[in-house]
């Protein structure tokens, strides 16, 4: 790895090193990096525990255990200069161990996680919010024999690479990330590379794997959700277009649970959203940069009262510092999946929408965001 000095229009190596000459340990560095940071691994994972040892009849401990975007679990096996022999052995016992894990012991595991490492939380909405659905009911968290392998060393011995990739050949999602420190003067850099897939394969090779376990039943539950928000969006957004409300003119109806509509801030819109339980209008400030959300959301929140005078009522204002997004809500509480309800939902929906729009939309579009932010303070 090397730096560029634009100056001098040449390129310096960086000191590559061992983990154990920097003093750096498995436990307290490496895994701490991973667990707070997943997404190094080239993926967004949900890290529901570390050194977990709630195994029957033994007391062995996984360094990382998370739940991948299709609701996988994902044992995370982390060694520092060198993976040694029995690495892989480790990881499939540990894989055999969690495989009978339920959803309600998933969301058990990561309560406690919450509750031991993060200041507590609600277990089930947060797996909600990370799998991008409603209701857990919706996906299956640990479905058949879908659990995933992730290596990481630094250096690979030969048994760990030839078995990660029988593994491989025979349908077992496994990979192997090569960790590498560097100094950069006195700053550290580490160096993540997914070797085993190559990045490039991984697809391919995935692709090819059976599901033959996959759970029916969640999939029927999934698809009548679909067809039932589809043909709830038809009759909302029909109520819209008879109540004069152009922003959403140009939506089609789909399966989510959501509907949104830019209005001239770029990754910012008004969203309708259709729950079991409520409905609600809201603004979404969804920018890539976390900072200039929050900077938005404090320029409306500095003008709350004005906001709601236009408005009519009181709003919800989630800045969610612990996220990129920030949101201005508001809701009503529905019996969503009664069709007899739809008619006043869409009503609703359509009156809401509009005193939201008026009240927030000239506002936000008048702010102009500053070239350089500080980062947001987190909570």
């Amino acid at each position: 790895m090397f730096r560029v000095d634009r100056t001098q229009n040449r390129l310096s190596r960086l000191v590559q090193k061992r983990f154990s000459d920097l003093n750096l340990r498995e436990r307290d560095h490496l895994q701490e990096w991973l667990a707070n940071q997943p997404d190094a691994l080239g993926e967004e994972l949900l890290i529901i525990q570390k050194e977990f040892d709630g195994f029957d009849e033994t007391r062995e401990r996984l360094d990382l255990l998370a739940l991948d975007k299709d609701g996988n679990l994902v044992v995370i096996e982390n060694k520092l200069d060198d993976s040694g022999r029995d690495v892989t052995w480790q990881a499939l016992k540990y894989t055999a161990y969690v495989s009978p894990l339920k959803t309600t012991d998933i969301v058990t595991i990561y309560q406690q996680y919450l509750d031991r490492y993060c200041g507590g939380g609600n277990a089930v909405e947060q797996i909600c919010e990370f799998m991008e659905v409603e209701d857990l009911s919706e996906v299956v968290l640990n479905p058949g024999n879908d659990q995933r392998m992730i290596f990481i060393a630094a250096n690979f011995r030969r048994e760990v690479t030839a078995t990660v990739l029988w593994l491989l050949s025979r349908g077992i999602r496994a990979q192997c990330f090569k960790v590498t420190p560097f100094m950069l003067g006195d700053e550290l850099i580490i160096d993540v590379q997914q070797i085993i897939p190559t990045p490039e394969a991984a697809d391919f090779m995935i692709g090819m794997s059976s599901k033959e376990n996959e759970e029916k039943a969640a999939q029927d539950n999934q698809k009548q959700r679909h067809s039932l928000r589809i043909d709830f969006w038809q009759i909302a957004l029909e109520q819209l277009r008879k109540d004069g409300v152009g922003l959403f003119a140009n939506i089609s109806p789909t399966r989510s649970h959501w509907l949104s509509a830019g209005f001239g801030i770029s990754s910012c819109s008004f969203q309708l959203i259709f729950l079991r339980k409520e409905a609600r209008v809201q603004l979404s400030l969804d920018r890539p940069d976390k900072a200039e959300n929050k900077w938005l959301f404090d320029q409306l929140h500095a003008q709350k009262d004005e906001i709601e005078a236009d408005f009519g009522e009181r709003l919800v204002w989630r800045r969610m510092d612990e996220n990129k997004q920030s949101l201005i809500v508001h809701s009503e509480e529905f019996d969503g999946f009664n069709q007899d309800s739809w008619p006043e939902m869409a009503i609703w929906m359509s009156k809401n929408m509009q005193r939201l729009e008026q009240a927030l939309r000239t506002r936000a579009t008048q702010l102009n965001i500053p070239a350089t932010l500080p980062a947001p303070e987190e909570s």
